[in-house]
């Protein structure tokens, strides 16, 4: 009897316990801050409108949770969002052909997403420093091209970033999209099998007879084409090529994945995690917004979760070795 006891009685875990409850916890409690501070923020249109503003990070973060799963980062999707953004305006505007700028701006990120998946897979660079790479690169070509200037004549794609479907925006509808497909390959499909694998235990997965090296290249080209599609969004929206917009959004994306349980040493997370994760930075932003809190001090308060949100992580690996 005893010996039951002392079974169902495990002490308190603050690691696991963040995983299974955490996220819905800290979620509802920034909504109750929220509504405090805000009166008119529980309006369904108020609501719509975050999910707007998230929109294109979520798209951004939906790639991300792939390749953070799968043992790998992309620091470049910020700049390649960017370049996409820019040269399928510049496209736009010179042909008025919206399908033609829409095919060049995903053929941007799924070309940069083989890329630095080439270079990690044939060259065995580190993920952080192949994609870091690019991300130089992309801003180099992002300058060259605009030299610092708008590129406008976009009003064509404008449905895109500024229609609604009924009442929720176009935006919204692309992001719920994206999470639900990304949902389905990772939990339905052979890649997502390989995305778990990869991550868990990369030497165990080559055993198992999984093709490593082309499933990271394809697992990155499906990162690419979100960061592409993401660019067309927030083209849409901003009516325009903006060559300084963009930068720093794969933080905010890293910020989404993580705070949304997934693990930064891979194998475990999910993409509708991820979307929680992104409302709840969302929700922070709005609050540091109504509170007048300057953007570094944003910036300090999105450090301290990914911080906080790692030491979550390995204190639940700890705790699992000594068990």
């Amino acid at each position: 009897m005893p010996n039951k006891e002392q079974k169902a009685q495990k002490p308190f875990n603050i690691a696991t316990a963040y995983r299974k409850y955490g996220i819905i916890i800290i979620l509802i409690i920034l909504f109750t801050v929220s509504a405090i501070i805000n009166r008119n923020f529980l309006k369904p249109q108020n609501l719509i409108n975050i999910l707007k503003q998230i929109s294109v990070v979520t798209i951004i973060a939906c790639g991300e949770t792939m390749l953070i799963v799968s043992g790998m980062i992309d620091l470049s999707a910020g700049l390649i969002c960017t370049t996409s953004m820019v040269f399928s305006a510049g496209l736009l505007a010179a042909t008025g052909n919206v399908l033609l700028s829409m095919l060049l701006g995903i053929a941007i990120g799924v070309v940069s997403g083989w890329l630095n998946g080439f270079m990690i897979t044939h060259y065995k660079l580190q993920p952080f420093i192949a994609t870091m790479a690019t991300t130089y690169v992309a801003k180099g070509l992002v300058q060259l091209y605009t030299n610092g200037k708008a590129v406008s004549g976009v009003e064509k794609i404008r449905f895109l970033g500024q229609g609604s479907i009924g009442f929720v925006p176009v935006p919204v509808i692309i992001m719920i999209a994206c999470v639900a497909i990304v949902g389905i390959v990772m939990k339905y499909t052979k890649l997502g099998v390989a995305i778990y694998s990869i991550g868990g235990n990369e030497k165990a997965a080559i055993a198992s007879g999984i093709n490593v090296n082309k499933m990271k290249r394809i697992i990155f080209m499906l990162n690419g084409a979100l960061v592409g599609l993401a660019g067309l969004v927030l083209m849409a929206r901003l009516m325009s090529g903006q060559p300084s917009v963009g930068e720093g959004y794969e933080f905010d994306a890293i910020t989404a994945v993580v705070v949304g349980g997934t693990s930064f040493l891979g194998g475990i997370g999910t993409v509708f995690g991820t979307l929680i994760g992104s409302i709840i930075v969302g929700l922070i932003n709005n609050i540091l917004n109504l509170l007048h809190i300057s953007t570094q001090y944003q910036l300090i308060v999105k450090g301290l979760l990914i911080a906080g949100a790692v030491i979550v992580d390995v204190k639940t690996k700890e705790d699992k070795k000594s068990k």
